[in-house]
């Protein structure tokens, strides 16, 4: 993945994703349209783009409806 960032939109909720520079396999997800600018880090390998969306899902899968976080 090249330095630029990626845009996915899921079920409404914006993300920009980015592979970390100087650390392999190493992706920052960036949650453009929440309140806060919440997001989450996903290390391992190289993502393609397809498992960059299903780890988008399932980190929205543990967020708190009430709260916007995650529990």
């Amino acid at each position: 993945m090249s330095a630029e960032a990626i845009r996915i939109v899921l079920d409404g909720q914006d993300f920009s994703v980015k592979a970390r520079p100087g650390a392999s396999g190493v992706y920052d997800f960036d949650w453009l349209n929440h309140p806060v600018g919440y997001g989450f880090t996903c290390a391992g390998g190289p993502l393609s783009r397809t498992e960059m969306e299903q780890a988008i899902k399932d980190f929205l899968a543990g967020i708190n409806p009430a709260t916007g976080f995650l529990d």
